[in-house]
């Protein structure tokens, strides 16, 4: 008897256990764990590394502050190594459970399934309307109809001159309806080749090519994700974006720049222009010159970069639900918004222009309405698969016009036949 009433009280014990257990998980305790009532995310991150490190750690701490049974622990890596090591984390299947994508790789990954659905917990969210983001940022993280990513914020890239250079030469600043011919006179009289000092840099890259081939009235590829490199347009294009290094010496060839960063060259002061992003202007605030920013030159007519970064949750992860709420807050809370702008930390996606004012505000440059007036004409990067191969591609085929072992005519007609390989 007292055998069997010790077996139907380890069996009452037993059976408390699990039904304590289903509670939990019921009120959503756990969602993944990291302790009693405890969720434990990994956010991994490029655009943080290396200013920014100070500004994502007040988030985070405002984020838990918001969700106390949530704890994010981050995870930086800078652009270069990023997607390297985000491609071996997920192939381990060790993929953090929100990591940052931009726009232009972001297909890439979506087309995978490597990413999680978030469009039931925006459909359910309460405290979040699309509306709050620029629309056109917001869907960028669209794929197949479906909502794979938050826009988190955006930039574009414009014309940062050195007014000192500009000055001593007696050369005009840029205005809005420059052209590359004005670009290269002035550039032109900037040059001093025994102080190495360049006209103008702007990166000889995929990423620079797909705009500067806009600006002349061509594309890359055409609306259904065809290969269009070879034309004369985009021909035109990328002589334009050699011939400154090659023939008029403008610009800094890779050698003479000595592996320093463009923007080392143009804080030295031995750049009149560098055609950068604005997310620049906070490394640039020190510096000892006085500079400023403009629309880009066009040719046939204007077109600047449009750039966008997004969260995205893994498919794989069993904390989906706490990973969408960093997500948002990330993508739309203005008090992220808020410290994006205090710290120049390229532009939230927010649509609240109470919040965007103090960017207007700040100095220097004294021509931020330049970063608006470029979404006039914004270019998106192409929505290609297999971007990353592409790109990479594009690049070891435009060093080899560099340093002339290939024409630009050769090269275009090469990119044409493995733009096509790569896709197909």
């Amino acid at each position: 008897m007292k055998k069997l009433w010790l077996f139907s009280l380890l069996f009452l014990m037993a059976v408390g256990g699990l039904i304590g257990c289903s509670s939990d998980e019921e009120s959503g305790g756990s969602d993944g764990d990291g302790g009693e009532g405890k969720t434990e995310i990994t956010y991994y991150s490029f655009s943080a590394a290396p200013d920014y490190e100070g500004v994502l750690e007040e988030i985070v701490t405002a984020f838990e502050e918001e969700n106390p049974n949530i704890t994010v622990n981050t995870e930086l890596a800078a652009y270069d190594d990023y997607f390297t090591k985000l491609q071996t984390q997920l192939a381990g299947g060790n993929a953090p459970d929100v990591f940052e994508l931009n726009y232009e790789n972001f297909v890439q990954y979506a087309s995978k399934g490597t990413l999680a659905d978030l469009s039931s917990f925006i459909e359910e969210d309460e405290d979040f309307d699309p509306s709050q983001l620029n629309q056109e940022a917001f869907e960028a993280y669209q794929y197949d109809g479906k909502q794979y990513g938050m826009v988190e914020s955006f930039s574009n890239v414009l014309t940062f001159y050195n007014k000192d250079l500009f000055d001593e030469a007696g050369v005009e600043y840029p205005s809005a309806d420059w052209t590359w011919e004005d670009e290269l006179a002035a550039a032109e009289k900037i040059t001093d080749e025994e102080n190495n000092v360049w006209g103008t840099y702007a990166p000889v890259t995929m990423n620079e090519y797909f705009k500067i081939a806009q600006q002349n009235g061509g594309q890359l590829f055409n609306e259904d994700g065809e290969p269009t490199v070879d034309t004369e347009e985009n021909l035109e294009a990328m002589n334009y974006m050699v011939d400154k290094v090659t023939e008029s010496g403008v610009s800094p060839s890779p050698g003479e720049m000595s592996g320093q960063a463009p923007a080392d060259l143009f804080m030295n002061g031995q750049l009149g222009i560098v055609h950068t992003g604005i997310w620049m202007f906070e490394a640039f605030k020190d510096a000892s010159f006085e500079w400023d920013v403009a629309l880009e030159a066009g040719n046939t007519q204007k077109a600047h970069h449009f750039f966008a970064n997004g969260l995205a949750v893994s498919a794989e992860t069993d904390k989906k639900e706490a990973a969408y709420k960093f997500a948002r807050f990330m993508s739309a809370s203005e008090q992220v918004a808020k410290l994006r702008v205090e710290n120049s930390w390229e532009l939230p996606a927010v649509t609240n222009e109470e919040v965007l004012q103090p960017y207007l505000e700040q100095t220097p440059p004294e021509n931020r309405e330049a970063v608006f007036n470029a979404l006039d004409t914004l270019v998106l990067p192409p929505v290609v698969e297999n971007w990353s191969q592409i790109s990479d591609t594009t690049n070891q085929e435009f060093e080899k016009a560099l340093n002339g072992s290939k024409s630009t005519e050769d090269v275009i007609k090469t990119l044409q036949s493995e733009y096509e390989n790569i896709l197909n």
